[in-house]
């Protein structure tokens, strides 16, 4: 495995599983958890949630540092939401990474650990935390200054994913229950290029492809990592799908980051038709999409609106659409709405339901719906949500640590027809 970690955990059983796992060691072997796929009982949910919280910085383990004693007041706020809200399955956007998980471990003990404003603390003994692309030296030049790297931003641009450090902006995967480490896929190092009908950018004032041919082979499409997480829930196995896509915004006319942003979403339909797929190969060497079989969340903030916003919206659209995944309405929070009469002239006008929102993006771009939780149809959605409190509302003031929003849903079995 690629450096994934686990939380301490001591001797634990369920699902009739037991096994013991070490604190926040290297995954470099197998893993002793055979997956199993029990029946599960009728009455038991499954709540999952992804939260882009904002815990990143331009130096490493500069959050790190910052969070040490469990006073940071942005922490204390996005845990007192994550405390609130209990999910049992939850990722973290936007958690910087560091290869020892010092991060996660300050996290969960001195801020999830601790009850935040009147909440109960919670306790993950399980996550699974691994390297992504942003601040990672590609060695070329990806923004077509003519240059290589360089301090500060333009080091930046030519990361195989945006970022001043190698782990910022990364993510994390927290779980009440246990995950199949040796089952993780990782799709970090997968090339751009070998995404079938991939949306190569071109330079519009000349037509010339904007990589060369020497660069393009070497492009990695992920801009953070995409990782399917089996986790041993009540409900058996659930295959977690999370990633980070690029923001469609940053570059130029060439549109390199939003047709990036299309594929990265692209990728996961390819894994959802599952498959051989000789070409869709993981970090492990192996290759092809998920089994037909497999029960899936896919989670993140994907950084797309379907109906607003700067993105390739098709690209989420056909996502959404997938012939896997449940169908369902969008999560909703009254907070949404409250956000949207601040912006009475957001140009162009929304035109996705003002509640469906997840985030608020100040008055250039006003509120968009870019953080899902996306069930396959092996569940039934019995309860979803957005936590976004309009102001006045309890927990409102917790809000202002991300301009993102923990987007939730209650799973449980779906009934199978004969």
């Amino acid at each position: 495995m690629r450096n994934g970690h686990l939380a301490k955990a001591s001797v634990a059983s369920l699902l009739g599983l037991a096994f013991l796992l070490s604190g926040c060691q290297p995954m470099t072997t197998a893993s002793d958890v055979v997956p199993v796929t029990p029946a599960a009982p009728e009455s038991t949910t499954l709540r999952v949630a992804a939260y882009n919280v904002s815990l990143y910085a331009d130096s490493k383990d500069a959050v790190r540092q910052r969070l040490a004693g469990g006073k940071d007041l942005a922490a204390q706020r996005v845990a007192a939401v994550i405390q609130r809200q209990r999910p049992d399955l939850l990722l973290l956007n936007e958690f910087d990474y560091d290869a020892e998980g010092r991060l996660a471990d300050v996290f969960a003990n001195e801020y999830l650990g601790v009850g935040q404003f009147g909440e109960a603390a919670i306790r993950y003994p399980y996550r699974y935390f691994a390297p992504v692309n942003t601040g990672e030296p590609s060695g070329m030049d990806l923004n077509g200054d003519g240059r290589i790297g360089g301090p500060g931003r333009l080091h930046g641009e030519d990361a195989f994913g945006f970022g001043l450090h190698p782990g910022q902006y990364g993510m994390v995967v927290f779980s009440k229950y246990p995950i199949d480490t040796a089952g993780v896929r990782s799709f970090q190092t997968l090339p751009w290029a070998q995404l079938p009908n991939a949306r190569r950018p071109k330079n519009p004032s000349t037509g010339a492809w904007w990589h060369n041919d020497a660069v393009w082979p070497r492009l990695r499409l992920s801009s953070k990592s995409h990782w399917d997480v089996p986790v041993l829930t009540p409900l058996g196995t659930v295959h977690f799908l999370v990633s980070h896509p690029t923001p469609p915004v940053f570059d130029g006319p060439e549109n390199r980051n939003g047709l990036r942003n299309a594929d990265e979403l692209t990728l996961w339909r390819h894994y959802l038709d599952g498959g051989d797929a000789p070409w869709l190969c993981d970090d492990q060497g192996r290759c092809g999409g998920l089994p037909a079989d497999a029960a899936f969340v896919l989670a993140g903030d994907l950084n797309n609106d379907p109906m607003d916003g700067d993105g390739e919206r098709q690209a989420v659209r056909d996502l959404i659409a997938h012939s896997r995944m449940a169908a369902s309405e969008p999560p909703e929070s009254e907070g949404a709405v409250a956000a949207v009469a601040r912006y009475p002239r957001q140009n162009p006008p929304r035109q996705g339901r003002a509640a469906w929102a997840t985030g608020d993006f100040g008055p250039q771009r006003g509120t968009l719906r870019l953080d899902f939780v996306l069930p396959s149809r092996a569940f039934q959605v019995i309860d979803r949500g957005v936590f976004w409190p309009a102001p006045g509302q309890k927990g409102a003031e917790w809000i202002d640590a991300s301009d993102h929003h923990l987007v939730w849903l209650d799973l449980k079995a779906a009934v199978r027809q004969p």
